[in-house]
């Protein structure tokens, strides 16, 4: 198994990271062909580890998939602005984005995971109630980016935003108006998204996956 990205996620990835906050990694990997391919051979698409550090890693060809649905959890690795483990496979990938995914798929993972996040927040999931809430608005406000620029940060440099997610850490915001907030980014996605071009090509993502394959037998 070879890394061929690792990045920093999670708070301190944002810039909302207190002292005693996680460090959470997640990155990509790549199973040899010749073992993939052997007898008998199994392998999972993901592996992680779970304590003070996490780390999640996704071998390629379910990464590339996700991508191509748009999963915001895993187009995160590529946009990190801090990569512990960068290569120049890591940067094709970034190169792909715009053709990873179309619009309709974008909108329906961005706010399908900022609706699970609703749920735990309700629920108060795993005692994690402010955890889940910034998670809930951030992706909505991604999703927003994502559309207007056709990429997204992971720090959060808007000054309005930044404000909100440090108020909703701070326990300053009720429910409701925590739900207002990311609805309001939802519904603005969802007048962008009759305008955002479809640039998908999965001929291109595939091309690069053999490659990878091959350079990996």
């Amino acid at each position: 198994m070879t890394i061929i990205l690792k990045s920093l996620v999670g708070s301190r990835a944002h810039g909302l990271n207190t002292d005693t906050s996680d460090w959470d990694w997640r990155g990509v990997h790549v199973h040899q062909t010749s073992e993939i391919l052997s007898l008998f051979h199994k392998y999972s698409p993901t592996s992680w580890l779970e304590g003070d550090v996490d780390e999640t890693s996704y071998e390629i060809g379910h990464f590339l998939q996700l991508c191509t649905k748009a999963n915001p959890s895993v187009l995160e690795v590529l946009l990190s602005d801090e990569p512990k483990v960068n290569t120049p496979y890591a940067d094709e990938m970034r190169a792909l984005l715009p053709l990873m995914y179309n619009p309709q798929d974008a909108f329906n993972a961005f706010a399908g995971y900022s609706k699970n996040q609703q749920k735990k927040l309700l629920d108060n999931s795993q005692g994690r109630r402010l955890k889940f809430g910034v998670a809930y608005v951030r992706t909505a406000y991604n999703l927003v980016e994502l559309f207007e620029t056709g990429t997204f940060s992971l720090r959060v440099k808007d000054h309005r935003h930044k404000e909100e997610l440090f108020r909703i850490k701070d326990n300053e915001l009720s429910d409701g108006k925590i739900i207002d907030i990311a609805e309001e980014y939802i519904n603005i996605a969802k007048t962008l998204l009759p305008t955002v071009k479809n640039h998908q090509d999965i001929a291109a993502i595939n091309a690069f996956l053999l490659k990878v394959r091959k350079d990996f037998w």
